[in-house]
């Protein structure tokens, strides 16, 4: 084996799907976007594998055209990946330790851009893909609708289409229908008045210009003039290009100052600025992720098909501006891209009237389905209603109520104290965690993998890997910072029994026997719950955020049968609301019937697992001033809990 240097920086493994399509190896979307960031980025941070299920793909070459000859990669079959990595959806980054694991597209592509800066802080154009805010696709899918439309919704849509081609007139996708009519909305970014004043002084030039030559035809005289590069229309997306090209020393007409007279106008009466790229005026990680997408649903058509683009011209006219960007046209033409140009558009670029007919056409066609639940009234005449069903909260006693972790011989990194948190609410973290870790510590087993579900930074999660030396414990975040925090704690404490990654939750797939997770919002707490049933695993979580519950592309509410015989989902919604008024500042009599309300709907939350075979309890914390959210939910699969046991981490 050659020997490496202890003290030279190993890279991080990015490792790459590849699936399979009519026998033959294939790059799937996921792949193909990570692919295009790391050529764009011209990224060479990570060692690159491109994982198959199947053992011959070494020699296949239908792949190779689409992996640029620059990124040296190997490839590894799925049953050797590493562990965290093998409990993942990929794409998926693991560190050199090996214990630190980012899985899901937007984490793994934002991870891409953050060590391309690092690598070169000169790479200007690589941070600005995260925007303004740094915050793009940050979100998780299952709170924002913009990245699971983007990291979900269109590669799902366009590999449906591919798989399984229709007439594309009539059954165009409603993942591109949606972004379609999200081109077509007004565009808000940071600090636009100076754009859009800029914009209204070449609106009124062109209007002058249009006045003088009609009069100039009125007379007879020759008009033909070169065309202006400037246009009010074209603005846009000089002030997008100028942003790319900074660092240049360009000099650019946007700096322009505007007259004195438009100076005046009043910001509502100056006009709107249009999309440029996907969110707005500049291009981002979004862009990035599209692109590969719409191309090749674009390169499927038949020459073009017409009609469609004459039902996408925004999208049509992103596709051509983003192949104005420098670096896109090698980063696309290195991954096997052949980027259609203007030209092969047989329809030609869309007119400003037809942009606005197709949006607001498109506006009429995608009315949410859903509408706004709107309460009238308090919770009681729900409650009635239940109670007359012979529905109410019924809450299990505690097991042991005075059961305490050792908390004054711990290590001060196991302690909850870390940063700003102030001492009384370190003492109910504490009481919080007593409820959690008795639990699980009554449930657990020698060689039990436990997952802390919504870890933050690992206040259960590392208590319990401390507590439980014999049992793997794997934390899952979505917030990075939060989860580093809980490596470097880990860290202090030596734990050897525990792995961290960053992703949202339904990206974890792997194998394991407890998952706890406490304060998940909203329907993060119903998520947690039904992976530990797909795991056939216990759960002990406690809710939070009860008013965030609503029905979602995986969960409709009530869940359970009863509950769906008795209320709507209005009704439900009530109860979740008032679920949430439990606050100590709340009068008594109001906490009380916020905590019924807590109870109603979680007694409606066990119904449901229970017809999966679980026995599940609803108690309450002790003591119960840990938290205004002290229900805590502990259930039992019936027969044998999870599956195969997770390997030494």
């Amino acid at each position: 084996m050659t020997q490496t240097d202890p003290h030279q920086e190993q890279p991080e493994c990015l490792y790459l799907e590849l699936s399979s399509q009519n026998e033959q190896p294939s790059v799937p979307l996921h792949t193909s976007i990570s692919l295009f960031l790391l050529s764009y980025c011209e990224c060479t941070s990570f060692k690159v594998f491109l994982v198959s299920a199947k053992p011959d793909t070494q020699s296949s070459q239908s792949w190779k055209s689409q992996v640029p000859m620059s990124l040296a990669v190997s490839m590894v079959h799925v049953k050797d990946l590493p562990v965290l990595v093998r409990g993942c959806r990929l794409p998926a980054v693991l560190d050199e330790t090996g214990r630190y694991c980012r899985a899901g597209l937007a984490v793994v592509l934002r991870h891409i851009i953050d060590r391309t800066c690092e690598a070169d802080p000169r790479r200007k154009d690589a941070a600005s893909l995260l925007g303004f805010k740094k915050t793009c696709l940050k979100a998780c899918a299952e709170v924002s609708q913009w990245t699971r439309l983007c990291e979900l919704s269109i590669p799902s849509a366009v590999e449906a289409h591919l798989r399984q081609p229709t007439n594309p007139s009539l059954h165009l996708p409603s993942a591109l229908l949606n972004l379609e009519k999200t081109l077509g909305e007004p565009v808000k970014v940071h600090n636009d008045d100076k754009i859009r004043r800029q914009k209204l002084q070449q609106q009124q030039k062109n209007h002058q210009k249009k006045i003088s030559q009609d009069l100039q035809e009125d007379q007879g005289t020759d008009v033909t003039q070169p065309q202006d590069s400037q246009s009010a229309n074209g603005l846009e997306l000089q002030a997008a290009l100028a942003k790319l090209y900074v660092d240049s020393g360009a000099v650019l007409s946007t700096t322009i100052r505007e007259s004195s007279d438009i100076r005046k106008v009043k910001t509502t009466e100056l006009p709107q600025l249009e999309h440029v790229f996907a969110e707005g005026l500049y291009f981002t990680l979004t862009d990035v992720v599209l692109l590969p997408c719409i191309h090749q649903y674009l390169s499927s058509l038949q020459s073009h098909n017409a009609s469609v683009l004459s039902q996408l011209p925004l999208l049509l006219r992103w596709y051509l501006q983003v192949q104005e960007v420098p670096g896109v046209p090698r980063a696309a033409q290195a991954c096997g891209m052949a980027l259609s140009t203007r030209k092969a558009f047989t329809t030609g670029p869309p007119t400003i009237a037809e942009t606005q007919q197709s949006s607001q056409a498109n506006q009429e066609s995608l009315e949410m389905t859903m509408k706004e639940v709107h309460f009238v009234g308090g919770p009681r005449p729900t409650m009635t209603k239940l109670k007359e069903s012979g529905i109410e909260a019924v809450f299990s006693p505690h097991p042991c109520p005075s059961w305490t972790l050792p908390w004054d011989s711990l290590p001060e990194a196991v302690n909850p104290t870390e940063g700003k948190m102030s001492d009384v609410r370190a003492a109910r973290k504490r009481q919080q965690l007593n409820n959690l870790v008795a639990m699980v510590t009554e449930l657990a087993r020698p060689g039990d993998t436990v997952v802390d579900f919504c870890s933050g930074g690992g206040h259960v999660g590392i208590v319990l890997a401390h507590t439980l030396p014999d049992c793997q414990v794997i934390l899952i975040e979505n917030k990075e910072e939060s989860l580093v925090r809980g490596k470097v704690r880990s860290a202090e404490l030596g734990l050897t029994n525990i792995g961290f990654i960053q992703a949202n939750l339904d990206y974890f797939t792997g194998p394991f026997h407890i998952g706890v997770a406490l304060h998940a919002c909203g329907v993060a707490t119903d998520m947690v719950v039904e992976q530990c049933i797909q795991a056939g695993a216990t759960f002990v979580v406690s809710p939070c955020c009860y008013g965030f519950v609503q029905n979602t592309l995986k969960f409709t509410f009530p869940r359970s049968k009863r509950f769906l015989e008795t209320l709507s989902y209005k009704e439900h919604m009530i109860l979740c609301r008032f679920a949430d008024q439990t606050a100590v500042q709340l009068p008594s009599e109001r906490r009380l019937i916020g905590k019924q309300c807590m109870g109603l709907v979680d007694l409606d939350r066990s119904w449901a697992a229970e017809t999966h075979g679980y026995s599940v309890r609803v108690m309450t914390m002790e003591p119960d001033s840990c938290s205004p959210k002290n229900n805590m939910l502990v259930g039992v699969a019936g027969g044998e809990a999870g599956g195969d046991n997770y390997a030494t981490l």
